[in-house]
């Protein structure tokens, strides 16, 4: 069986993923107290009825979260395999979000704590179990359906422990996720915002990439950043991540970045990495 535990910041867009991963053929559920997560397990496995199981754990429980870390030894004494999907987002979106929708925090239901101490209670209950996350999305500068696309291209085809790796691009002017494990300031290159012929188009197109690459000194920044990657990939697996994030910043997200995203990216698939290519700024103006 498939195993998923999603768990992170309230407020960070845990009942989004849970929709992707149903939409995916996972059986989902929610607000899951940690100490029946075994007996979910034990009843798929002798039935065989779910080949696939997201379970949706986190602050909700109250007390009852405070378990998750003894569960957690429970399932890996026993041998069972599962992926921890962690949610987070920035304090200040988070403090948003909460202020659009007017729900409370569940720490703070009987209203002692202003939401900024609430948020940051919670954050360092989870820190423990954030650390030992398999994937980390930061849905802090993304919009729900870009959501949608990075759970999608972390889940589906798992190649269960094979590292995933996500070639983004985005924008400086909108700020660098906190999820980002390498980042890659590609600023100093040609920019075709200044083309007239180019301006509206984006990094996806051959026209734009060429003009990116026109130079000795792009493809030369190319090769370096290339070999430098192929290089460092295998360390990371090699230390046993799962997930490894390549943010390439532009000025707005629309050419360059999307450029090296796109390029790394496939130069990446060719030598057979399980990777997945997002562009997080592409349709902004």
């Amino acid at each position: 069986m498939e195993l998923i535990i999603v768990t992170g910041m309230s407020g960070a867009g845990k009942s989004q993923a849970s929709n992707t991963l149903e939409d995916m053929g996972f059986y989902c559920v929610d607000n899951v107290p940690p100490a029946i997560i075994p007996a979910f397990v034990d009843m798929s496995g002798d039935k065989g009825q779910f080949s696939k199981m997201a379970l949706i754990t986190d602050m909700r429980g109250g007390e009852l979260f405070k378990s998750i870390d003894e569960v957690l030894a429970g399932l890996d004494e026993r041998g069972l395999k599962y992926k921890i999907l962690f949610l987070d987002a920035s304090t200040e979106t988070l403090i948003r979000r909460y202020k659009e929708n007017r729900r409370k925090h569940p720490l703070n239901k009987n209203g002692k704590l202003s939401l900024a101490d609430a948020i940051e209670k919670e954050r360092k209950a989870l820190k423990k179990i954030r650390n030992r996350a398999d994937y980390i999305v930061d849905t802090s500068l993304i919009s729900m359906a870009q959501l949608k696309e990075k759970v999608t291209a972390l889940f589906v085809g798992d190649k269960g422990t094979s590292m995933k790796i996500l070639c983004k691009s985005f924008g400086f002017k909108y700020g660098v996720d906190n999820e980002d494990d390498l980042v890659f300031d590609v600023r100093c290159l040609p920019n075709p915002f200044y083309d007239e012929n180019l301006k509206e188009k984006t990094g996806t197109e051959k026209a734009v990439q060429d003009y990116v690459l026109s130079t000795a000194e792009s493809v030369k920044f190319f090769e370096k950043l290339y070999d430098f990657l192929q290089y460092s990939i295998p360390l990371y697996e090699k230390e046993g991540k799962s997930q490894l994030t390549i943010a390439f910043g532009c000025t707005g997200g629309k050419h360059r970045s999307v450029t090296f995203a796109e390029k790394i990216g496939e130069a990446l698939k060719q030598k057979n990495y399980d990777c997945a290519i997002v562009h997080r700024d592409i349709l902004k103006r």
